[in-house]
């Protein structure tokens, strides 16, 4: 089979992202060694072939890869799929072939990686698929599973989504208390410039007033917070591009389509990485020799 390429342009994920993320789940599943590859002799050969049961977008490639090289790097993975490509039920995503003791020992691990993170992308590209031929973009948040928040991060991207914020450090989002603790909207906002006048700078706005007040400072996005889609259609109207607006909460693929209609820019939905379901791959090992 040949290489699918995808028509995404995803930039590759950080190795030492992922060497930490793949030390850390083999540490978890080995300990201090399998009891059962034990079993197997160390010289014994095999190939195997991991297959989707599934529609899926592929992501995760290089977590997976890392989980047999980490454990034999003399063996070897052959893709049929890059990340960010659409494959279908009973297709062959992989064939792998090295030492039997490391392809049982590193198969949950590296199975685990690919089906949450094929789950998300293909979560996101759902969310993708709907807005497509509207202005607005799909957004992730921080509702990620702790210490895996950059590679599902990357699969958000392999899905055709875009990322928010890494974290609390790479951009602000001045919320109720924060505004409640410097007495306004606006000494929030001046605050933040003056503390960190490099990073983007996003308000919740919870009424007209207050996206008012946001526009009369200065932000770089508005998030608009419980607004109904009329007010959201009005919001629109009234920002005219001043700003960026992005809507969240309660967002679902029903919802999607009439809330990218009002002409906002971004919509986040925190179930692309809080409510992950694995997609469903088969990996087959076959022992080629002793």
């Amino acid at each position: 089979m040949t290489s699918s390429s995808s028509i995404l342009r995803i930039d590759p994920p950080d190795p030492d992202v992922v060497r930490r993320d793949v030390e850390r789940a083999l540490a978890e599943d080995i300990g201090n060694g399998d009891a059962t590859a034990d079993l197997l002799p160390p010289t014994t050969i095999a190939t195997a072939r991991v297959i989707t049961r599934e529609d899926a977008v592929i992501a995760g490639r290089a977590w997976f890869d890392a989980s047999f090289k980490m454990l034999d790097a003399s063996g070897a993975v052959e893709w049929n799929f890059d990340d960010g490509a659409r494959a279908h039920r009973d297709e062959v995503l992989c064939t792998l072939h090295g030492p039997a003791r490391a392809l049982v020992s590193g198969e949950r691990c590296a199975l685990n990686f690919l089906q949450a993170l094929s789950g998300t992308a293909t979560t996101t590209s759902r969310y993708v698929d709907a807005v497509r031929g509207t202005r607005a973009t799909i957004l992730d948040t921080r509702k990620t599973l702790p210490g895996l928040r950059i590679a599902q991060k990357y699969a958000v991207r392999c899905g055709g989504g875009a990322n928010h914020r890494i974290g609390l450090f790479d951009a602000m989002l001045i919320k109720e208390n924060h505004i409640a603790a410097k007495g306004s909207l606006a000494d929030a906002v001046r605050a933040a410039r003056e503390r960190h006048p490099t990073l983007m700078l996003e308000v919740e706005v919870e009424n007209f007033d207050e996206l008012r007040d946001a526009l009369a400072v200065g932000v770089d996005r508005v998030m608009l917070d419980e607004f109904s889609i009329d007010d959201i259609r009005r919001a629109v109207a009234e920002v005219a591009g001043r700003t960026q607006i992005e809507v969240s909460g309660g967002v679902s693929l029903e919802t999607l389509p009439s809330l990218a209609a009002t002409g906002v820019d971004f919509i986040s939905v925190g179930a692309l990485t809080k409510h992950v379901r694995a997609i469903d791959l088969s990996m087959r090992i076959v022992l080629d020799r002793q």
